[in-house]
């Protein structure tokens, strides 16, 4: 049986919907590399380009309240699974 994580899978999709934009549902799950990259097209392109990061979280914002247990959007960084 897969790890639990103590991480929600519905404040994950939340924060990849409302705060994508700047990687904040990466950050949260673990995935520092994703939100680094996220934050840093919005920063360092003065927020022109920052309309990417934020489809970019919507989509996995979206994949993630979506998501089934055992899937890859239904775990964070370590593999655990989130809570539902």
């Amino acid at each position: 049986m897969a790890k639990k994580s103590e991480k929600s899978k519905l404040a994950a999709g939340l924060f990849g919907i409302l705060l994508g934009v700047f990687g904040v549902h990466n950050f949260y799950l673990g995935n520092t590399g994703k939100a680094v990259a996220q934050l840093l097209i919005s920063v360092l392109s003065f927020g022109f380009l920052s309309w990417v990061s934020a489809l970019w979280g919507l989509i996995e914002g979206i994949l993630i309240l979506c998501s089934k247990p055992g899937t890859l959007w239904h775990r964070d960084a370590t593999g655990a699974e989130l809570q539902d």
